[in-house]
């Protein structure tokens, strides 16, 4: 057993002749049980970093381990949902699960594969050509529930889903993972989508770590300040400072107490993401590396 899930030191990854690599020093630790929020804008990485703790892509540069161990040797206790969530066509639905009992016969939980797909209405005789791509998103989920993960990696799971079946599936999700003690992964640009279901972020941009570490602590870290147009902040480290007339909005690390005639606030995640992804040349922030950066 290990207390992380996933470790990445100075991990890189280029395709091609890419002028930008799609990964490029990232170093972060994700602690085993927590459910990770993983986003940022389109091309940001997210599907790489996935794809290389999944063990289907080899590092370019760095290292990355799952489990403690190299992510093609810990495959067995991971399971992975990609984004075209690739199911055979010519199978049935029943027939499916009864792949996913076969290829793990030593872990299988038939009771959560079915019961995620009898939630959906699903025909066990349907043949997975037929389905929509939301129904198709249910029996992907069920597979990798079923396989009884000690990691689940998602990458946009719910993209394909309704408003109501994606809060019922994350519903699902976050239960399962809590009675297991899963390590749950969730990618997705849609940041409303993961708030409240995560206690872990990973935020990604260009290729590189912007913010990393529990959600909680990175909230504290970060304080939303309004205030007049002329006071100063010096003192502070600001990611991002906007004006609106004598109108001051910021959102910033203190360094010690601020100024009189400033109003602060805890940030929402949504306004945490944004205001980074909108300075690009604010300092990143990543909490407990200790073991990535050793």
């Amino acid at each position: 057993m290990t207390d992380t899930a996933i470790e990445a030191a100075e991990l890189g990854r280029r395709f091609g002749r890419r002028r930008r690599p799609a990964l490029d020093g990232c170093s972060f630790r994700l602690p085993a049980g927590s459910v990770c929020a993983l986003t940022g804008p389109n091309g940001a990485g997210k599907s790489t970093l996935l794809a290389l703790a999944a063990g289907l892509l080899r590092p370019g540069e760095g290292s990355i381990t799952v489990l403690g161990r190299p992510p093609a040797a810990a495959r067995e206790r991971l399971a992975y949902v990609a984004q075209k969530k690739p199911l055979h066509p010519q199978l049935t639905v029943a027939g499916t699960l009864r792949l996913g009992r076969d290829l793990n016969p030593r872990r299988w939980d038939a009771r959560t594969a079915e019961r995620i797909v009898a939630e959906g209405d699903l025909d066990p005789d349907a043949k997975i050509r037929s389905l929509s791509g939301g129904q198709r998103t249910r029996v992907a989920l069920a597979l990798a529930l079923g396989k009884s993960p000690e990691l689940l990696l998602l990458d946009e799971p719910m993209a394909d889903l309704d408003p109501l079946a994606r809060h019922q599936l994350t519903a699902a999700l976050m239960a399962d993972a809590a009675e297991r003690g899963t390590t749950v992964v969730m990618s997705s640009h849609v940041v409303a989508e993961l708030e409240g279901a995560c206690d872990h972020l990973l935020l990604l941009g260009a290729g590189r770590v912007r913010l990393a570490g529990p959600l909680d602590d990175l909230l504290s870290a970060h304080t939303l300040v309004t205030g007049r147009a002329d006071t100063p902040l010096d003192a502070h480290t600001v990611v991002e400072s906007r004006t609106t007339g004598r109108q001051l909005t910021a959102l910033v690390r203190p360094a010690g107490p601020l100024g009189d005639g400033l109003r602060a606030d805890r940030p929402s995640l949504e306004e945490l993401v944004l205001a980074h992804l909108r300075a690009p040349e604010a300092p990143p922030l990543l909490l407990d590396t200790r073991k990535a950066a050793a």
